[in-house]
């Protein structure tokens, strides 16, 4: 474990003394230890004669020479963190020999043991639990690496690049070398030992290279593997058309790992993943999990050249490969299946999660100046905020400029570990735009906001729209020391039957009716000419900046734009905004004890977006579901909890009974009457047939039906061919409020157990149902840590239950604290097995500031007592900078 407490500055960093140029593993896996041999060749960068001081963690060092002579203990120091050589050459061959223990590695950092397999994840500082090494992403080298293990129990010994050589070793050993022709830092490094089934296939690159395909899971999942190859050869082919990218090596391995703290990892030539992000079927998994698998492997995929063949030159420019990624699997993904479908989920995640982030005690800029535990930057800031700044410069560029500064960028400086000015410098360079200015969205933190009004002259048929921005104090500075954004906003102008074209002397890129203007000063006014009427400004289209922003629409303003706007984002956000601000209406008149009710304009909209068999059931069904609770809750300063779910729950009564026949027609028409499919099609009918079904049961009656809800919704469970559909029907009953579908609440839950109770995955959407139950979810939840099918020491199996629990705004926020005692406890005792998972659990607790003043008591009690116990580097950073200044240790 690092020193706690420690604090790495942006301004520090200084490029490595020495260069890694060859490296050489030798791992023997016994089963209670395993040996590490490394034989570097080191050469000396520059003139100075500097110590060489190689990290290592949790290492027990058995020999070491210098050059082919054994060192003695006078030449060299050992602690904790580092091992430190006092005089080395110029030139040299440094070989250590070291033992680890993989099978007690349960923070699943560095080489571990999940189950019967061996598997590494050494992003971003795990090849210091390996062996002795410079661990950082600027120091890059070519790799062999020689693996030796018992082949009746691991027949399979992987690692990165091309297999050069393999055999039989004495005692029912063998033996396996790769070789990675391509330089790397050492986080992306990987191994795996097992007893593995494999699927495999082929894709030829553009320029005709035969590449193998391969995906290694247990042979129990063989049959779960046909999406993530189709995913994989789609991704492959995607990079190359829309990026020219070809993939460089002859093999391309995916390996499935149950014990995983991420989602996936990117090694070069052989990605470790997640189960939950490679196996998919029909059977076991959701809609939304097919989706994750496909953008998920390309993700790792395109990390090859967006992160692999160049990589980022020290941590502090994680977002270099991680924001550019995320905005190529979202791209990807777009094109994949809907567009607008893709944009609203990643800006209901941005809206609801990142903003979140940004208003709380670890808001960092995308770019960090300084952090303690890198982990605790894995961050949706660093990852979405990123991919939209990411975004922002494609908007700015457009497309054929923007691919011409990525080609610059991939050949300038493949093979090289960059910074994120190098990246925007080619941005730059092919478009002849200055980029200073727009750098602030790196090295600021907190979410802009955007003030619009607008004025309209007949006389002269001019609309001026003023546009304000402004930015609110974070840890690193105050809202006055927050410089000005260049701040892309695509827009159009809509007038009572359609879209007005768009004259303006400050377009930056324009169709007829669509166009962007950029706003760099704190306050500007855009003028727009030939201007028949007043017009209804449609803003921020496709969320072009991520910003909160402001302007003051009526109702039939809103209205407007879903029913007329071009951009199917806008009309999706347009009826957002309408039902927060009916849900709003309705949190005032019910907390002051009058009567509430619901406009009939918006339940007329309603209507007509279901009776229109023309549009998208997937739109439909987005812009037919209500704001989430934690949107709403991001709205407010304090958050008003109990208030937005119960304001919710009456709008959406509402909309249940009024439109309750119409919600039956949906459903009988979207019912499924074929094979199972994964394209948009039968995804968007799914999740339109499945939100009426929840409309269908949000009545407690069945005097408009001759069928009850709670006997459609056993049907759907009982008779349901595909996750999807079972899901769905699972969820509805375990919330509802009425007695006839909790009495068969209970029985679903034992019988959906007991069907998948061998199917890990499937499990934990079990775990997660019971865990989001709007009722009794902690008792339900305490009552699971001690069943069988949990396991505590899991990743996956911990966010299901107790990660789930804890997003659960209603019941984890319980008047009583209970909640808040739960978490706590459950993360001090995982400190000490995981503790990244640890960090990462308690982000609930650090969001006090914004609760009211009872339940902020109740957090920081829980917070204190949290850090009153030894912690972990991870944790310790979080709980740190969660308490007020005055609690805080030193």
């Amino acid at each position: 474990m690092s020193s706690v407490g420690v604090t790495t500055y942006l301004k520090d960093y200084q490029a490595p003394e020495y260069s890694i140029l060859t490296t050489q593993l030798q791992f023997a896996l016994f089963d209670d230890y395993t040996a590490v041999t490394a034989e570097l060749n080191f050469k000396r960068n520059g003139e100075h004669s500097a110590p060489l001081k190689l990290h290592g963690q949790q290492l027990k060092l058995v020999s070491i020479e210098l050059n082919g002579v054994p060192l003695s203990a006078e030449h060299y120091s050992l602690d904790d963190e580092f091992l430190t050589i006092h005089t080395v050459p110029a030139e040299f061959t440094l070989k250590t020999s070291v033992h680890i223990e993989p099978h007690k590695n349960t923070a699943l950092e560095g080489l571990y043991r999940s189950r019967s397999m061996y598997c590494t994840q050494c992003e971003a500082e795990g090849f210091r639990k390996i062996t002795y090494y410079l661990d950082r992403p600027d120091a890059m080298s070519s790799f062999t690496t020689r693996i030796e293990a018992d082949k009746t129990l691991y027949p399979l010994l992987l690692s990165n690049g091309n297999l050069i050589a393999q055999g039989e070793l004495e005692q029912g050993r063998h033996f396996a070398t790769w070789q990675d022709p391509f330089k790397k830092p050492a986080y992306l490094f990987a191994l795996v030992a097992g007893d593995l089934a494999c699927v495999q296939d082929s894709f030829v690159t553009c320029s005709g290279r035969a590449v193998a395909l391969k995906i290694f899971v247990e042979a129990k999942d063989l049959d779960k593997c046909d999406h993530a190859m189709a995913s994989l050869k789609n991704a492959m082919q995607w990079d190359e058309q829309v990026y020219g990218r070809e993939y460089d090596l002859d093999i391309f391995m995916i390996v499935a790992v149950d014990d995983f703290n991420m989602g996936a990892m990117e090694n070069k030539g052989l990605n470790i993943f997640n189960t939950s992000c490679v196996l998919a079927h029909p059977a076991t998994t959701t809609d939304a999990g097919f989706a994750r698998v496909e953008g998920v492997v390309a993700h790792e995929y395109f990390h090859n050249w967006s992160g692999n063949r160049v990589t980022c030159r020290d941590w502090f420019q994680l977002s270099l490969k991680e924001g550019f990624t995320v905005f190529r699997d979202e791209e990807f993904s777009a094109d994949m299946l809907s567009r607008t479908v893709k944009r609203v989920e990643s800006v209901n995640l941005l809206r609801t999660a990142q903003f979140a982030e940004d208003a709380g005690p670890m808001a960092h800029p995308v770019r960090p100046s300084s952090y303690m535990e890198i982990s605790n930057f894995y961050t949706l800031t660093v990852y979405e905020k990123g991919a939209e700044v990411v975004r922002m410069v494609h908007s700015l560029l457009g497309k054929e400029l923007f691919r011409r500064g990525t080609d610059m960028y991939f050949s300038r400086h493949d093979g090289q570990a960059a910074t994120i000015e190098e990246f925007i410098a080619c941005m730059a360079e092919v478009s002849g735009r200055d980029f200073s200015q727009f750098m602030h969205w790196y090295n600021q933190a907190g979410t802009p906001e955007v003030e619009f009004s607008g004025r309209y002259s007949q006389q002269e048929q001019r609309f001026y729209l003023t546009v304000r921005q402004s930015c609110p104090s974070t840890p690193e500075a105050s809202a006055a020391q927050k410089q000005p954004l260049v701040i892309p906003i695509q827009m159009g102008l809509l007038g009572p039957t359609g879209a007005y074209p768009l004259h303006c002397a400050e377009l930056n890129t324009s169709s007829a009716t669509n166009g962007v203007i950029e706003l760099t000063q704190p306050e500007h006014t855009f003028i727009f000419e030939q201007v028949p009427n007043v017009p209804v400004p449609s803003l921020l289209r496709g969320f072009s900046a991520p910003v909160k922003w402001h302007y003051p629409y009526s109702k039939a303003d809103l209205l407007t734009i879903v029913l007329q706007d071009e951009d199917g984002f806008n009309r999706w956000d347009a009826m957002q905004q309408y039902a927060v601000r009916l849900i709003g209406e309705i949190n005032t008149a019910l907390t002051a004890g009058n009567t509430a009710a619901v406009d009939a304009d918006f339940l007329e909209a309603c209507r007509a977006l279901l009776i229109n068999e023309t549009l998208d059931p997937a739109m439909v069904a987005l812009m037919l579901d209500l704001p989430s609770e934690a949107y709403l809750a991001e709205q407010q300063n304090p958050m008003d909890i109990d208030g937005n779910h119960r304001a919710r729950e009456f709008l959406r009564s509402a909309l249940a009974e009024h439109l309750l026949p119409l919600w039956h027609q949906v459903y009988t028409r979207l019912l499924d009457t074929g094979p199972f499919s994964a394209r948009a099609e039968a995804v968007a009918r799914r999740s339109l047939k499945n939100l009426a079904l929840s409309y269908i049961a949000a009545v407690d009656n069945s005097t408009h039906a001759p069928i009850s809800p709670a006997h459609i919704v056993a049907a759907q469970f009982n008779s349901a061919a595909n996750m999807t559909d079972s899901l769905a029907a699972l969820k509805i009953a375990v919330n509802s409020p009425f007695g006839a579908l909790q009495a068969q609440a209970s029985t679903m839950l034992e019988e959906f157990f007991t069907r998948w109770q061998h199917e890990p995955l499937v499990v934990n959407l079990w775990l997660s149902t019971q865990a989001a139950a709007a009722s009794g979810a902690l008792k339900r939840v305490q009552t699971l840590l001690t069943h069988p099918a949990y396991d505590g020491k899991n990743p996956n199996k911990i966010r299901a239950l107790v990660g789930v629990f804890s997003q659960n705004l209603t019941q984890f926020h319980a008047a009583s604290g209970a909640g808040y005692e739960f978490l706590a406890r459950q993360v001090v005792s995982l400190d000490q097995l995981n503790p990244q998972i640890a960090a990462r659990l308690i982000a609930p607790l650090t969001k006090w500031q914004r609760q009211n003043p009872a339940r902020q008591a109740l957090m920081l009690a829980q917070l204190r007592w949290i850090a009153g116990h030894p912690l972990s580097n991870d944790l310790f950073e979080v709980v740190t900078k969660s308490l007020p200044a005055d609690n805080r240790a030193g």
